[in-house]
């Protein structure tokens, strides 16, 4: 389900062709589904006949985050600042979460023990949200997408140096890849602005 949320870039390369009108290259194309391989290679999903519905979810969350995207970029061209943005964002999703929370009927109070490291995640959850829709209201949407692997990266890497978790060749490649795919992103797009 997670590797297939990673397939946002793809999406978003289709709804920015319609919704944008913004003109991408084969070799932008290339590097973006590069970058889908080097997750899959990363993140090494598996699949069984009972999981579609599953799949369904993941492939659904890769498309309606790429409309999410697309919009945060017409709200930019619009003119809105990204603070309004991500206010809306987040006041939405807290509503969301909550009422999800009602429905499974679990809830986990808040404690002076669980506080500073729930406003610690929630103030880097910010910062990190602002500078995401800055990039897209700022920047080429689509180098933006194909940016956007490189955080299946710094999870790992981080599991890796604070969890002692083992990464596999197969996922050292998959890094690699995407790193690769990146760099290929930002030469066709430096390509595309000269012509």
């Amino acid at each position: 389900t997670i590797t297939l949320n990673y397939t946002s870039p793809i999406f978003l390369t289709l709804l920015s062709t319609i919704l944008l009108k913004e003109k991408f290259s084969a070799r932008m194309m290339g590097a973006i589904v590069l970058g889908f391989v080097g997750i899959a290679l990363l993140l090494r999903p598996t699949f069984s006949s009972d999981q579609w519905v599953v799949g369904l979810i993941g492939l659904g969350s890769g498309f309606f985050a790429a409309c999410a995207y697309a919009n945060v970029k017409k709200l930019g061209d619009a003119g809105e600042p990204e603070w309004r943005v991500v206010f809306y964002f987040s006041v939405v999703g807290t509503i969301g979460g909550a009422l999800t929370q009602g429905v499974a009927g679990e809830f986990h109070p808040v404690t002076m023990q669980n506080l500073w490291p729930m406003l610690a995640v929630g103030l880097a959850a910010m910062l990190a949200q602002l500078a995401m829709t800055r990039a897209y209201h700022s920047g080429n949407t689509l180098l933006v997408g194909a940016f956007a692997y490189s955080t299946v990266i710094f999870a790992a890497l981080a599991g890796w140096l604070f969890f002692d978790e083992s990464l596999p060749p197969v996922a050292w490649l998959g890094m690699f890849i995407v790193i690769v795919s990146g760099l290929l992103a930002k030469r066709a797009t430096s390509s595309d602005r000269a012509k």
